[in-house]
């Protein structure tokens, strides 16, 4: 005969009651041990975060291009293969040529330093009376004129100086392009799993938040998209277009000045900073008519991103061009280049929080019978 809990008073524990002390212990050394391993985790791949971060970006972007092409071609290795050479190319070949025009710059001028050809012309006197450094710097243009060799002894620690520090800013840029080049190797390599690692994602932010969690991250990839398209795309036209122009008019160094405008665009200051300069260069050293035909030619590069990038980066997107721009500029300032993409996607999803809060709206989750079919690509 089983005895009847209630009649003998004894107490048994069930679902329904409070956790025993020793489950409570169970508990905490269970999320101890997850917790562990999650910062021994990040801990080996925080070396690479930045690589990862920067593949996971290109692959997004150029996930529908790779896709488009591998149908194209009937082969997505192929595609793979040609659109990571076409990254690579667009990466190495202006580094390239700024590198061998320095060189050739650093030669030619050590070479009249050697057999003492270089001169250096006698400041004009209108100099002196610029504000504050019109003295010191008329002084030592004329010590520049008169001995040149006087004015680099005299400036060598400050020279030695200035040039470590300049060494160390090269050494830190070409880590920065090294790091990149193989980000965007590994970004060949997701294409062929892109499908999976969709899914993969999708059904991660559907645990976390369900069908709002897919939404988000369909509005992650794209924004990605959209700002590959509306920043770097216009900004690569317009690094095109400035070499194109100044190679017509025989500009030296345009593959080099193109370079500096693509950064200067893709960072948001704008191709003035180089240009303008170049425009003044023409006026003085060509006829009217060149200089004239050339500045006519520049101008439109000025503005074709105040026309373009709005269009393009808002795209199909439900957030506001100004949420986009702002996350754009904003990113960029504070976290580099990879917060131009990481600023528009955190302001998008935010403002969408925003939303769906002050709308006090409610999404209902996906019945556990769809979890079952494939989802729809990022």
């Amino acid at each position: 005969m089983v005895d009847d809990p209630s009649r003998t008073g004894a107490v048994r524990d069930g679902p329904t009651g409070p956790p025993s002390f020793e489950a409570k212990i169970t508990d905490i050394a269970r999320i101890g041990i997850v917790g562990l391993f999650a910062y021994w985790s990040l801990t080996l791949i925080a070396p690479f975060a930045i690589i990862l971060i920067w593949a996971a970006i290109l692959a997004v972007a150029l996930y529908p291009a790779y896709a488009r092409l591998g149908r194209l071609l009937g082969s997505r290795r192929l595609a793979s293969f040609l659109i990571t050479l076409t990254c690579l190319a667009v990466i190495v070949a202006p580094l390239t040529a700024i590198a061998v025009s320095f060189a050739e710059g650093l030669q030619a001028l050590l070479a009249k330093l050697a057999d003492g050809s270089l001169r250096v012309p006698v400041p004009p006197e209108y100099v002196r009376e610029w504000p504050i450094v019109g003295e010191r710097l008329h002084a030592a243009w004329s010590m520049a004129s008169d001995n040149f060799e006087a004015l680099l002894s005299k400036l060598e620690p400050s020279l030695v100086q200035a040039g470590s520090k300049a060494l160390g800013k090269i050494a830190s840029i070409g880590a920065e392009v090294l790091s990149f080049v193989v980000s965007v190797l590994v970004a060949g390599f997701l294409f062929g799993s892109g499908e999976r690692l969709a899914e993969m994602a999708q059904r991660f932010s559907g645990r976390i938040g369900g069908d709002r969690g897919i939404g988000f991250l369909r509005l992650a990839a794209a924004t990605i998209r959209n700002v590959a398209r509306g920043v770097i795309g216009v900004a690569l036209l317009q690094a095109f277009l400035c070499a194109l122009v100044l190679g017509l008019f025989h500009v030296p160094a345009p593959g080099a000045i193109a370079f500096v405008v693509l950064v200067l665009c893709i960072i948001q200051i704008g191709p003035a900073l180089v240009l303008l300069p170049v425009i003044i260069w023409a006026w003085v050293t060509m006829d009217f008519g060149p200089a004239l035909l050339m500045t006519i030619l520049l101008v439109p590069l000025f503005v074709i991103d105040n026309v373009m990038k709005p269009i393009l980066v808002a795209r199909g997107l439900s957030t506001p061009t100004l949420v986009i721009l702002l996350g754009v500029l904003g990113g960029t300032l504070s976290y580099g280049l990879i917060g131009l993409f990481l600023g528009p996607i955190v302001l998008s999803v935010v403002h969408d929080l925003l939303m769906v809060w002050m709308q006090g709206g409610t999404v209902r989750e996906k019945p556990q019978s769809d979890a079952s079919q494939s989802p729809r690509p990022v």
